[in-house]
């Protein structure tokens, strides 16, 4: 009896042990199928379409895998399929489900019969559990859409368009609906253009530059690209009047590089004969270049507000020392060591000498900047900057507003400067422009005032 009793609760054992297993291998499979995760759907699908918009897309599903990816565009209650797919994929020798599967889609809206308008993007992508009576957990998207496959129209306000090599001008364009990007290419440089100016706000003002280098066949037009990507151009009359700038000899002498050179934290390779030249040299390119760069981040942004009025004031009392594009020529013990180019005026006056504003803006940058020394930078709105450099100190910081003649700082010879001067120069965005037309209140009248009062008598 004990035997059999032994057998006999042995064998009960055994039984349990393999309910234990086939419940929890049951268990298992029931916790792997009911499990709550949802897909992932990664895809930026924006909110406005053109004729074929092209969309990608990475679904994943970490546990379960992926079921189903369903992806429409509905409109009028009338639903066009992209995508229909259930996995594994009819035909498909690979039964292991699928984790991750990415894809792009072309919406060709005049195939599928969406029109311009609103419409709904639909995804859909289900798993393998057996949640939600064994439809599988989901993941959804449902967008509002604008379709929208037509360009912007592009209108210039102005008739005639008069510019000198080296300097600025203004045009004025209408579009027919919103567009993020419009503006002017001038050659290969982009001016955009900004609204807020009129209350009509499909008008923009895009100030201009024309580069001091001469150049052939210019071509210029206005550009504009709407929220679906449509893009459209127009051309426009156009005169470029050309200026030939001066050429100058500038003798570089130790007693120079002695004084000035040390200021400047600039490597160069051991051993190097005569190392304030090669020093000096490295700071008139590359560090002219760096500084060039800070300029172009510090003149990104303008305001949508035309802050100036009238000319720009020059500094009183003050005798130019070099002119605006003069193509220098650097000479060291009678041979060349650099060719550069002068891209604002050197006004000299009494040393230290109180500096004004040129016009109303707002400060938008007071740092010493290599080459140039200590210098400010003022926003006068719609992408026009006025540059004052070699200042000895400051009397302004960033983000205060500035009224025309308000003494800003004073004149110095901080950076590259032999003497106490101002280094003035003024941007048209990142493009340094001659500053003589902006002192010229005819010229300003002829070519920015006549023309807003030209483009305001088209409003109606």
């Amino acid at each position: 009896m004990d035997n059999k009793s032994n057998i006999s609760k042995f064998i009960f054992r055994l039984l349990m042990s393999m309910v234990v297993v086939v419940l929890l291998g049951l268990g298992w499979v029931l916790w792997g199928k009911l499990q709550g995760e949802q897909p992932v759907i990664a895809t930026d699908i924006p909110e406005y379409f053109n004729s074929s918009q092209e969309l990608a897309f990475k679904i994943s599903d970490a546990k379960s895998g992926i079921r189903t990816i369903r992806i429409s565009i509905e409109q009028n209650n009338k639903e066009k399929i992209l995508k229909d797919d259930h996995y594994p994929l009819p035909g498909s020798t690979d039964k292991i489900p699928a984790h991750e599967v990415s894809f792009t889609i072309r919406a060709d809206m005049k195939k599928l019969g969406i029109s311009d308008g609103k419409a709904i993007f639909h995804v859909l992508v289900q798993d393998n559990t057996w949640r939600n009576w064994f439809h599988g957990n989901k993941a959804v998207i449902d967008k509002e859409i604008t379709v929208d496959s037509k360009p912007p129209e592009i209108v210039v306000l102005n008739r005639v368009n008069n510019f000198n090599q080296g300097g600025s001008g203004l045009i004025i364009y209408r579009l027919s609906k919103p567009c993020p990007v419009s503006g002017v290419m001038v050659g290969n440089q982009f001016y955009p253009g900004q609204e807020g100016y009129f209350t009509d706000q499909h008008i923009y003002l895009a100030f201009i530059a024309m580069d001091y280098r001469p150049a052939t066949n210019v071509e210029m037009y206005v550009k504009a690209t709407d929220h679906s990507g449509n893009s459209a151009r127009t051309g426009f009359p156009y005169h470029i009047k050309r200026k030939n700038f001066k050429s100058d000899t500038i003798t570089v002498p130790d007693s120079f590089l002695n004084q000035k050179i040390p200021e400047f934290d600039v490597d160069i390779p051991p051993g190097t004969q005569k190392p304030m030249l090669a020093k000096y040299i490295k700071v008139n390119n590359e560090l002219r270049d760096s500084n060039y760069q800070r300029i172009v981040s510090a003149v990104s942004n303008s305001d949508s507000q035309l802050r100036w009025e009238g000319s720009f004031v020059r500094l009183p009392n003050s005798a130019p020392r070099a002119g605006f594009a003069d193509h220098r020529t650097y000479l060291y013990e009678g041979k060349e060591i650099d060719q550069q180019d002068h891209l604002g005026v050197d006004l000299a006056s009494l040393k230290q000498s109180p500096i004004p504003a040129a016009n109303n803006g707002r400060v938008v940058f007071t740092e010493l900047l290599g080459i140039y020394g200590k210098t400010v930078l003022i926003d006068h709105g719609f992408g026009l900057f006025s540059m004052y450099s070699h200042m000895s100190s400051f009397n302004v910081q960033p983000g205060q507003m500035v009224s025309k003649n308000d003494v800003i700082g004073y004149t110095g010879s901080t950076g590259l400067a032999a003497g106490d001067h101002l280094h003035y120069s003024m941007l048209v965005h990142q493009t340094f422009v001659n500053p003589i037309e902006w002192w010229d209140s005819g010229w300003i009248k002829t070519n920015i005032s006549d023309k807003i009062e030209e483009a305001k008598a088209t409003i109606k």
